[in-house]
C-alpha cells in the first residue's frame, strides 16, 4: 500500500451476476487504495450500470474499444471467459495500458505468446491471474525454503481433489470443450504446480496422465447430457531442476474431494500446506518440523507478506494481493519483481503443453 495517487484501471468484464469478477477482481479492486476503479465494461449497458453503483465505480460502458480510448485510464483487467481474452487483451495492449489478464492467458499457447511479445513492444507491464503465489502463507513457504528450512528438497507432492465435476449448469458446460482451453489441466493443475513451483522451484522434465474420466456432463437447468472433451485427471510425476523429484495429482471428482494438501521433504526439514480447496481460491494452513523433530508446529506467514487490505473471502485477498505487486510493478518498485507477468504465463502454457505432450506419447518429456 502506497500514499502515492492510485492508479486509474478499467475492468472488462464486470457483470456483478455471475463470472469471476463478483468473486474477485470487482471487490478486490473497490478495496485496494493502490487503484482507483475508474471504469466498467460488460457487453450491456444496463448490467455495466450495475456494476458501478455497486461497486462505486468511475464510469460504465459496453464497449472496451471506447473505454480504452480513455486516456485518463492507465491500466486494464480482463477478466472474461478463456476464449474471450485475446480480443480485449490485445485491444488493451495497443491503447498503451498496463493490462492484467486472467489465467490462462490465452486459448492456446500461440495466442499467449503473441500478446506477450505484444505487451513488450508496446512497453507496459503485465500481470496474469495466477494468485495462489501471491497468497501470503504460498509466499511464505518459498521464503522458507528459500532460507534452507528444509535444507535441500529431496521430494515433494501436492494434491488437489474437487467435486462436482458430473453435472452443472448451461452457464459452466461450455468448458466440457477441451479446444476452448478453460478445463481442470489448464486451470487446477495450471494454478496448482505454479503456486509449487514458486516454492521448489522448475521442474526438468515430467512423466504424466492427462485422462478424461467423466465422457459426459448432465446439464442441469436443461436436462441434457452432454459429451466432454476435456480432462478431468492429471497424474504429473518429474524431477525438479534443483535434483529433487516431485508429483501432482489433480482430480475433479463426483462427490466429496478432500481439499488441497502439500507436502515438502528436504534432508532438514518437511513443510505441508492444507486448505479445503486451491490455494489461489482460499487461505491455507502451514506447519512445519526441522532440527531432528518429528512434530509439525504451526507456522504463520509472516506480516509484510499481506500487501493488500482485508478483504472478506480468500479469492478476493488473494487477487487482492496480486494487485498490489501489479502497482509496484507499474511503480518500478522492487516487489513487482514477484509478479506473474505475460511471459511467465507464456512458460507455463509451455509447462501445460509438455503435460499434454508427455500423456499423448507415453514417455518422459523434457521442460524447455
Amino acid at each position: 500500500m502506497t500514499t502515492q495517487q492510485p492508479i486509474r484501471i478499467g475492468l472488462i468484464g464486470a457483470n456483478i451476476h455471475v463470472g469471476w469478477s463478483p468473486r474477485a477482481h470487482l471487490p478486490a479492486l473497490a478495496a485496494h487504495p493502490d487503484f482507483d476503479l475508474a471504469a466498467v465494461c460488460t457487453t450491456r449497458q444496463e448490467s455495466a450500470d450495475e456494476a458501478r453503483a455497486a461497486f462505486n465505480a468511475g464510469s460504465a460502458w459496453d464497449d472496451y474499444n471506447r473505454m480504452l480510448a480513455d486516456a485518463d485510464i492507465e491500466a486494464a483487467t480482463i477478466s472474461l471467459r478463456v476464449p474471450s481474452h485475446y480480443e480485449p487483451t490485445t485491444a488493451a495492449l495497443w491503447a498503451g495500458k498496463h493490462t492484467f489478464t486472467e489465467w490462462p492467458l490465452g486459448r492456446t499457447t500461440a495466442e499467449a505468446i503473441e500478446m506477450a511479445d505484444l505487451a513488450r513492444q508496446q512497453g507496459v507491464k503485465t500481470a496474469v491471474g495466477l494468485q495462489a503465489r501471491a497468497n501470503p502463507a504460498i509466499a511464505h513457504l518459498g521464503n522458507l525454503v528459500a532460507d534452507g528450512y528444509v535444507g535441500r528438497v529431496m521430494t515433494c507432492h501436492v494434491r488437489l481433489m474437487r467435486e462436482g465435476v458430473l453435472s452443472r449448469d448451461s452457464g459452466r458446460t461450455w468448458q466440457r470443450d477441451n479446444e476452448l482451453g478453460a478445463h481442470t489441466l489448464t486451470i487446477a493443475c495450471g494454478h496448482t504446480i505454479d503456486a509449487l513451483c514458486s516454492i521448489v522451484g522448475e521442474f526438468a522434465d515430467v512423466s504424466t496422465v492427462v485422462s478424461t474420466q467423466a465422457a459426459t456432463w448432465h446439464e442441469t437447468d436443461t436436462g441434457k447430457d452432454l459429451p466432454v472433451t476435456s480432462p478431468d485427471n492429471i497424474l504429473v510425476s518429474g524431477s525438479l531442476q534443483s535434483g529433487g523429484v516431485a508429483s501432482v495429482q489433480i482430480g475433479s471428482t463426483p462427490w466429496a474431494g478432500s481439499g488441497y494438501r502439500m507436502e515438502i521433504y528436504g534432508e532438514e526439514g518437511t513443510l505441508v500446506a492444507v486448505s479445503v480447496d486451491s490455494p489461489q481460491l482460499q487461505q491455507v494452513s502451514i506447519r512445519g518440523a526441522r532440527g531432528g523433530s518429528n512434530e509439525l508446529q504451526d507456522l504463520t506467514p509472516a506480516e509484510e507478506l499481506h500487501l493488500a487490505p482485508e478483504i472478506p473471502g480468500g479469492a478476493a485477498y488473494n487477487v487482492g494481493q496480486l494487485y498490489s505487486r501489479f502497482a509496484a510493478s507499474i511503480r518500478g518498485q522492487n516487489n513487482g519483481d514477484a509478479l506473474p507477468d505475460f511471459d511467465h504465463a507464456v512458460t507455463l502454457h509451455h509447462f501445460i503443453d509438455a503435460i499434454r505432450q508427455s500423456s499423448d506419447e507415453g514417455q518422459r518429456v523434457a521442460i524447455g
